[in-house]
């Protein structure tokens, strides 16, 4: 396929999906090619409908097929929160060191056993037809009891990988990119990117 935009201004995203697609496009956008668009109300329900509202918006701005990501931290011992407001736990406008502030004194005093979480990914693609879809990723793990790790960003230095022994943030980005719960939803999009290709 020609060319796609990423509904995202997040370098670190961006750069994650990026490693994961350039191979299948000739040009890769971003929302930081597309200043206008400004910043995208994400007012849906659930992370399907934000990640929708953004690839929708943006190729509703560009006509150019979009792809766009959400993605929640549930936390079983918090009822699933942060979920819906992962990326502003601690308020808007706020860091990723506040975010993982807010959530070590939630879980101040647990159990590790009861510290079980997963990050949960959904990835969409609009292109303005009959095409559109989306595909989910899972990592199952742990929230741990303080940070490890220089690698990674959000909520990485506090969630713990049980199959590699390790926090997100300890694993390089190669590696992560293919245990992640966003690189899987990558990988499954990449399967439907090449299934319409050969449409």
């Amino acid at each position: 396929m020609k060319e796609i935009v990423i509904a995202s201004s997040n370098k670190h995203k961006v750069s994650e999906i990026t490693q994961k697609i350039h191979s299948y496009f000739q040009k890769i956008y971003s929302l930081s090619d597309f200043p206008k668009i400004g910043d995208i109300k994400e007012d849906g329900n659930s992370v399907l409908e934000n990640s929708f509202i953004k690839s929708r918006v943006t190729f509703d701005y560009t006509n150019i097929p979009s792809v766009a990501d959400d993605t929640a931290l549930e936390v079983d011992y918090l009822n699933g929160d942060p979920g819906l407001f992962t990326a502003r736990y601690a308020g808007e406008n706020v860091t990723y060191d506040d975010n993982m502030n807010k959530l070590l004194n939630a879980m101040d005093g647990v159990p590790f056993d009861n510290r079980t979480a997963r990050f949960r990914t959904v990835v969409t693609y609009v292109d303005g037809g009959i095409n559109d879809f989306f595909v989910e990723g899972i990592l199952e793990g742990y929230i741990l009891e303080e940070k490890q790790g220089e690698f990674g960003f959000g909520y990485d230095p506090i969630f713990f990988v049980p199959e590699k022994g390790k926090s997100l943030a300890s694993i390089s980005s190669e590696i992560k990119n293919e245990i992640s719960h966003r690189g899987l939803a990558i990988d499954k999009f990449k399967n439907k990117i090449n299934q319409l290709s050969n449409v």
